[in-house]
């Protein structure tokens, strides 16, 4: 039939050999690509983290603008690849509310965001990442911050100089959901939504340790016995931070995370203070009542169990509730992707 080519079995056992061959060669270059742009990103997170003591003797801003610088150049030499040079996405357009404000959790700092900040960039939002007081790169002595205001201190002076026709997305990880929680008091205004990430979202009267407690046990019995407190006042006086050791901290924190990112978190975490753990939070129907709240809940989470985070939930109910399984306690996550689809979700609900 002129130009019809006629093929043995074998060659046609051949050709498919080298079809699959071929296929598999593509997928396991596309494999190594996506792990070596992980590589780089872990590595620019792991240095930054490294010479972050050093950096701040001469740093003159916040953590968040080191954060987003790396991830933007990151993003100017990868988004290319990644987004296979397609525009934004449309939705974009039904966004109202655009800008979101990472608030990290006890002992953590802006940097722990980096995966998240890449991802939400990628997308055309806009993330922003803030060291609290004593936190990442903020030079103030943990000893010193004794009160849940003043350690939420950066993020109020951030909403306090936002214009009063601009609003904010709040998400903050474990404790930092109390600093959340205070800023939706103090400036209902300004925030369009709330999310609590595996987080303490505590009712009026409330502190923040209170929710740890099945954990770590009571209050009173923890500033008593516990070997993890810090005295930087000195042992004749009352305790004023919390350091777990290696173990404790991969065991409550990090039982699902990548071994770089504990490698990380372990060069960069700094002692949580007591006294923002233990100031009870005045919340009224008015304000913090009005707010819009939505909750992330992590299930194989081992500092906040399941079954604590349902208890709050049932206490005191947010808006709308997600859930995401593999992950841990720890803000990296194994799974950013999927907290990064659930960010990008919240924003686009009316």
């Amino acid at each position: 039939m002129g130009n019809t080519m006629c093929m043995t079995k074998k060659e046609i056992r051949e050709a498919g050999k080298n079809g699959i061959g071929s296929r598999s060669r593509r997928m396991e270059r596309s494999k190594r690509r996506s792990l070596l742009e992980e590589e780089l990103l872990h590595r620019q997170a792991l240095s930054m983290a490294i010479q972050q003591h050093q950096l701040s003797q001469r740093f003159d801003g916040s953590i968040s603008r080191r954060v987003g610088s790396t991830s933007s150049r990151r993003r100017n030499d990868l988004t290319d690849q990644l987004t296979n040079s397609k525009q934004l996405p449309e939705f974009l357009e039904n966004i109202k509310t655009k800008k979101i404000v990472l608030i990290h959790g006890e002992g953590f700092g802006a940097w722990c965001w980096y995966k998240t900040i890449a991802l939400l960039e990628e997308t055309g939002l806009v993330p922003i990442a803030l060291d609290l007081t004593g936190s990442g790169i903020d030079l103030t002595n943990t000893n010193n911050v004794t009160s849940l205001e003043a350690y939420s201190k950066p993020l109020i002076d951030y909403l306090e100089n936002l214009p009063e026709d601009e609003k904010v997305i709040l998400v903050g990880h474990s404790a930092g959901g109390a600093c959340v929680s205070y800023a939706l008091e103090h400036f209902p205004t300004k925030i369009a939504k709330a999310v609590f990430l595996c987080a303490t979202m505590i009712s009026d009267g409330q502190r923040p340790f209170d929710v740890f407690a099945e954990e770590l046990g009571s209050a009173e019995l923890f500033t008593q016995e516990s070997k993890f407190l810090t005295y930087g006042n000195g042992k004749d006086k009352p305790a004023t931070g919390i350091m777990f050791e290696k173990e404790q901290m991969h065991g409550l924190y990090f039982n699902q995370s990548p071994t770089k990112d504990v490698a990380l978190a372990m060069v960069s975490m700094r002692p949580i203070p007591l006294g923002p753990m233990m100031d009870k939070l005045s919340l009224t129907p008015e304000k913090y009542g009005t707010g819009r709240r939505f909750y992330i809940q992590t299930l194989d989470d081992h500092a906040l169990s399941p079954d604590v985070q349902e208890k709050l939930l049932r206490v005191n109910p947010p808006e709308g509730v997600f859930k995401i399984k593999g992950s841990d306690h720890s803000p990296f996550f194994s799974k950013p992707q999927s907290l990064h689809k659930i960010l990008v979700e919240i924003a686009q609900i009316p």
